[in-house]
């Protein structure tokens, strides 16, 4: 038995073989009327014979015929205008010489009829594909927020995949020029700001924004609307999260309210950025955790020459591993285990390593815990960053970045206290050295560990109630992907000594992200939690302090 692909294949080159006869047909017809001599009719069955032969064996030895492109698609359209064309040259070429009783005008004329009902069948057949696909699938119906790439893809990825029981049935979009746009048969509906009225008409329960550089605020609209429509609300991850730039499905999600919060855009230059990491020896310190593991999967696509990955926790260095190159094993030398409290066990990697470019993002951070026992913060914060500037200093680093937080600014706590001092320690040892050693500091990182969101979640799933502070008090949020963009790009262009503030957006109150949260949780969770406010500790601050933007060092 012959497969199915098998069959397909040969009912292409057939209909090619097909209508390259109908178009030497055409064209005699209309030229000569059919009224040609004898002779001719047999010079024109050699030629035919002749055409379709080299229509099979290029086609075969091209793989054309053997599944190179998918049936319909623009890709085959202009690899069958080229197929028709090289055979088409050689029939030309040839005739004079093989057949010169042919009618001069057979080999120039029957070929583009020849294309037209070849390139027409294939259309009509995707035509049909498409429209099988839609009446066979079922699901929610979606409509696609964005008739870009990442919509098509969309479309595509859904239309295939019956196991996302999705079935899209409009597009939408905010620019004009595509209003009347149809995509496989799908039609733009409508705008974003006609999302109700679009999810009406054509009777959807979900949309899904497939748009990857979405801002917060975008998103933050949509879910609005949705949720007033009775619309579940799907997100694509941002473009830098996208594997080669493709859709796959488990990128495929619901909102979190880092979708909301985050987003911010960042224009990062990664000429700069890939000429100081491209095939330098890197160390990251702090490795294991939210951030340390984030920049570790960014700094690997700059292609270093290697990259350390240092942590006390070996169960999160195998996590971070196991995430970057495929494997756990922990047998690589990518993978140290120690702490950074310890110089002597630091000397020896250094020694091991040699690393010119240094990301120290290793700190105990938890406010609470510092506030208890201050020592062990002395310990880490300060000593344990005071053991990596001297041995940076003493093997030569190039570059050097202490990962800090907004805290350090006018610090009321543990936490910022210590991390202030490091921070003047990174620039005492830069002004000694001269190399430049920086300091880059940013405020809540949504979704790194021991975060806010960490603790809404749990009280969310637990019934509440969510506990805030107060019900004024203000934060800076951005996500782990986008903190560890900018903390890249400032050790870039970060001069010695210099403290880089990171662009943070607009301060957002956190009672406004404890009820989002409640809200994305869905009904029951709406009906279930509330919010409460507990007291303030004494080292706690309503707002963050004001930031300035990335590129303008505050401090020396």
């Amino acid at each position: 038995m012959w497969s199915n692909s098998v069959v397909r294949r040969g009912a292409l080159a057939t209909w090619d073989v097909v209508c390259w006869t109908l178009g030497v047909a055409f064209v005699i017809g209309l030229r000569y009327s059919f009224n040609i001599n004898e002779v001719q009719w047999e010079s024109v069955l050699r030629y035919l014979v002749l055409s379709c032969v080299l229509l099979v064996v290029i086609g075969v030895a091209t793989k054309f015929y053997r599944g190179r492109f998918l049936v319909g698609s623009f890709d085959e359209a202009l690899g069958l205008a080229l197929h028709f064309l090289a055979v088409a040259a050689i029939t030309v070429v040839t005739a004079p010489v093989l057949n010169d009783l042919l009618p001069r005008s057979l080999p120039v004329l029957a070929p583009p009829m020849a294309l037209v009902a070849a390139a027409a069948g294939r259309w009509f057949y995707r035509a049909m594909r498409d429209r099988g696909h839609e009446s066979r699938h079922s699901g929610r119906a979606l409509l696609i927020y964005g008739a870009g790439d990442a919509g098509r893809q969309v479309l595509s990825l859904v239309r295939a995949d019956d196991s996302l029981g999705l079935r899209p049935v409009g597009f939408l979009d905010d620019n004009p020029g595509k209003r009347h746009l149809r995509i496989h048969g799908i039609p733009v509906v409508g705008s974003g700001a006609s999302l109700v009225e679009a999810a009406d008409s054509v009777d959807a329960s979900a949309v899904l924004i497939a748009v990857p550089r979405a801002p917060g605020e975008l998103v933050d609209r949509v879910q609005r609307q949705a949720t007033k429509a009775g619309l579940e609300v799907l997100v694509l991850p941002r473009l830098g999260e996208l594997s080669n730039g493709e859709v796959k499905r488990n990128d495929i999600r619901r909102v979190e309210i880092s979708d909301v919060l985050g987003r911010h855009q960042v224009a990062t230059d990664l000429s700069a950025i890939a000429g100081y990491l491209s095939g330098k020896r890197v160390l990251i310190t702090g490795a294991g955790g939210s951030i340390g593991s984030e920049l570790a999967r960014q700094v690997h696509r700059f292609g270093p020459s290697s990259m350390t990955l240092l942590d006390r926790d070996e169960s999160a260095l195998h996590a971070v591993q196991l995430a970057i190159y495929g494997h756990g094993l922990l047998d690589s030398p990518e993978t140290v285990l120690a702490d950074i409290r310890e110089k002597d066990s630091l000397r020896a990697i250094f020694a091991d390593v040699r690393p010119q470019i240094v990301f120290h993002a290793a700190a105990l951070k938890h406010l609470p815990m510092l506030e208890r026992f201050p020592a062990e913060g002395w310990k880490t914060n300060v000593l344990g960053t005071l053991n990596l500037l001297q041995l940076a200093a003493d093997f030569d680093v190039e570059r050097f970045v202490n990962i800090s937080t907004d805290k350090a600014a006018d610090a009321t706590s543990v936490l910022g206290s210590t991390k202030r001092l490091a921070e003047q320690l990174t620039a005492w040892h830069a002004e000694t050295t001269g190399a430049p050693f920086m300091s880059v500091r940013f405020g809540n990182v949504l979704g790194s560990r021991g975060s806010m969101l960490h603790t809404f979640n749990a009280q969310i799933a637990g019934g509440g109630p969510i506990t805030v502070t107060h019900p004024d008090v203000t934060r800076y949020f951005m996500t782990i992907p986008e903190a560890c963009e900018l903390v890249v790009q400032a050790g870039a262009m970060g001069d010695g000594g210099a403290v880089m503030v990171l662009e943070m957006g607009e301060p957002v109150r956190i009672l406004d992200v404890a009820k989002r949260m409640i809200s994305l949780s869905g009904p029951r969770a709406s009906t279930s939690s509330s919010v409460v406010c507990v007291r303030a500790r004494s080292y706690m601050r309503s707002s963050s302090p004001r930031r300035r933007p990335p590129r303008l060092p505050v401090t020396r």
